[in-house]
């Protein structure tokens, strides 16, 4: 029986490499001489940091350049609140989302299911498994759910016949 998970994956090596182009460009750009800007990557959390709101917006902008052209989607960033730090300086924590939520997970069993395609959906852990009889009810699945769910980003993996 034919079957394909929907997953939210990101490339870590890919974010790695985009957060060190940036902090390369912030460092090198003439508007952030003498300033503090620069970003830090933890495991799934990058921080921004800067002198200023406009300067931490540049970086922001930057790093979500960097991204796009090393084909990360953006739509997995979760952008955390201002924060000051001493003085006039502020940081801003940018959290790397990974793997479905069970909310979201829910929406897309009851997106399937209420297609009426001739389908099984089941949540697995951090992945929806979807299986059915033939390739192309699953092709049209696949069809749906980029149609619908456009707010996060999904692959469509683990394709087996």
């Amino acid at each position: 029986m034919p079957s394909f998970d929907i997953v939210s994956e990101v490339n870590k090596v890919e974010v790695r490499n985009a957060v060190d182009q940036a902090n390369k460009e912030v460092s090198t750009r003439y508007d952030f001489k003498g300033s503090d800007a620069r970003i830090e990557a933890a495991d799934k959390v990058l921080t921004l940091f800067a002198d200023s709101e406009f300067q931490l917006d540049q970086v922001k902008e930057i790093l979500i350049g960097k991204l796009s052209k090393r084909g990360v989607d953006v739509r997995c960033l979760d952008e955390g609140k201002l924060e000051k730090v001493s003085g006039n300086k502020v940081k801003r924590a940018i959290t790397v989302k990974e793997g479905i939520d069970t909310e979201l997970a829910k929406r897309i069993v009851k997106l399937i299911k209420d297609s009426k395609l001739k389908v099984q959906a089941s949540i697995q852990g951090e992945a929806v498994r979807v299986s059915g009889a033939k390739r192309d009810v699953l092709q049209d699945v696949i069809a749906l759910a980029r149609k619908e769910v456009v707010d996060f980003p999904l692959q469509y993996n683990n394709f087996r016949d």
